[in-house]
């Protein structure tokens, strides 16, 4: 009866020694080094887009919420706070929603700030296809 490989027992295979290089530890890892090195990928990436949105980003562009008003069937009244750069003007985003949050109306506003001044207190209609249940500002951004 000849030997096959269902009777002979699995073993490792055993090589001439020197000829194979050296045989690598067997579920070796590093985890330490992996998580080090993710931490510090990660932190280099924070520190480059914070840097690039202060150089290129908008920061001194923020509208603030006041109170919406005089809601009607068919408007809103928002009034809001634009802070600019001294004397800069900026261009403000207002819609409307519904009371189950679909966009019902949306409108445009440019403020402008007297010489000197940064704040702008402003009052804008928003004009609504339905009754609406809020009004806000989504965002400010350069005149222009």
């Amino acid at each position: 009866m000849s030997e096959t490989h269902a009777t002979v027992a699995a073993e490792a295979p055993a090589f001439p020694p020197g000829r194979y290089g050296r045989r690598r530890e067997p579920g070796r890892r590093r985890p330490l080094l992996l998580a080090l090195t993710v931490t510090v990928a990660l932190a280099v990436l924070g520190l480059g887009a914070t840097k690039l949105y202060y150089q290129y980003g908008d920061p001194e562009y923020r509208g603030e919420m006041i109170s919406y008003t005089d809601i009607t069937d068919s408007r809103v009244v928002v009034d809001f706070r634009v802070t600019v750069p001294p004397g800069g003007s900026a261009t403000c985003l207002l819609r409307a929603r519904s009371h189950d949050g679909a966009q019902v109306g949306s409108a445009e506003a440019t403020v402008t700030a007297e010489p000197g001044q940064r704040h702008i207190r402003a009052r804008q209609e928003v004009p609504t296809s339905t009754r609406p249940f809020i009004g806000e500002v989504l965002r400010c951004r350069p005149a222009g």
